[in-house]
C-alpha cells in the first residue's frame, strides 16, 4: 500500500506541476489516501484531509507551488514558511512522498473547500454498473419481445452489461442450436442501443445465453 500511496504522490506532483485539470481524478486519489484499507465512494462520509500544514511538515527541503499552481522551485522549509507567512496563507504538504515533498502555499480553508468539492464530483462522476437479466421464451410474442428490447436498451445506456437467456424447457433443450440462436437473436435486433458481445452464446442449464454490453 505505500509503494501505491507513493504512486499517487508522484502523479499528483506531475498533474501540480503540470496545470492539468484533472479534477475528479485529484479527488478520487485524495479519498485513496485518506482510506487506504478500502475506498467506499458510495459513503456519505467527508473526506478529512491529513495533509501536514506550515510547523507540522517534517522535510527539510520542499517543492513549493503557488495558489495558481506556479512552480517556485526547491526550496528549505524555513524560506517556504515564511514567503507563505508574508502572503498571509499556509504551506501545505499535498504530495509528501515526492522527491522532494511538493506543498502548495494557499490558505487552508479554501484548499480543504476545493478537495471536497473535486472530492463530491469524483464521486458523482463514478457510475454504478452490474450485470441485469432478461429472459425469453422461444414462443414469447412480439410485443413482449419489444418491452424487453426496450429495457435492454435502457439498462445499456445506463452502462450496464445484460445477460440475455433463452429459457429452454423440456424437449426444446434438443432442438437444433442454430434455430435456437436465431430465438435468442429475435430480441438482440430490436435493442435500440449500440452494443457489442462481450460474452458468446453458451448453453447453461436453463438454455442458450450471451452477454451483452455498451460499444
Amino acid at each position: 500500500m505505500t509503494i501505491f500511496l507513493g504512486f499517487l504522490d508522484t502523479l499528483l506532483t506531475f498533474i501540480y506541476y503540470h496545470s492539468v485539470d484533472f479534477s475528479a481524478l485529484i479527488g478520487y486519489i485524495s479519498l485513496v489516501k485518506a482510506r487506504p484499507n478500502g475506498i467506499h465512494p458510495g459513503g456519505s462520509h467527508t473526506y478529512q484531509l491529513r495533509e501536514r500544514i506550515n510547523n507540522q511538515i517534517r522535510a527539510k527541503e520542499l517543492r513549493v507551488l503557488d495558489s495558481e499552481n506556479k512552480n517556485l522551485g526547491v526550496m528549505s522549509i524555513r524560506d517556504a514558511l515564511e514567503l507563505a507567512q508574508n502572503q498571509g496563507l499556509d504551506l501545505i504538504e499535498v504530495a509528501p512522498n515526492a522527491v522532494p515533498p511538493l506543498a502548495k502555499i494557499m490558505d487552508f480553508g479554501k484548499y480543504q473547500y476545493e478537495a471536497n468539492k473535486k472530492l463530491k464530483k469524483a464521486r458523482a462522476s463514478a457510475k454504478h454498473t452490474e450485470t441485469k437479466s432478461i429472459q425469453i421464451k422461444i414462443g414469447t410474442g412480439d410485443h413482449d419481445l419489444e418491452l424487453k428490447a426496450k429495457t435492454a436498451s435502457k439498462w445499456l445506456k445506463e452502462g450496464h452489461r445484460i445477460k440475455v437467456e433463452l429459457f429452454l424447457a423440456g424437449r426444446a433443450k434438443y432442438m437444433d442450436e442454430k434455430f435456437l440462436k436465431e430465438r435468442l437473436d429475435r430480441v438482440l435486433h430490436l435493442i435500440t442501443e449500440e452494443y457489442k458481445v462481450a460474452d458468446s452464446y453458451k448453453r447453461g442449464p436453463k438454455g442458450l445465453t450471451t452477454t451483452i454490453e455498451k460499444k
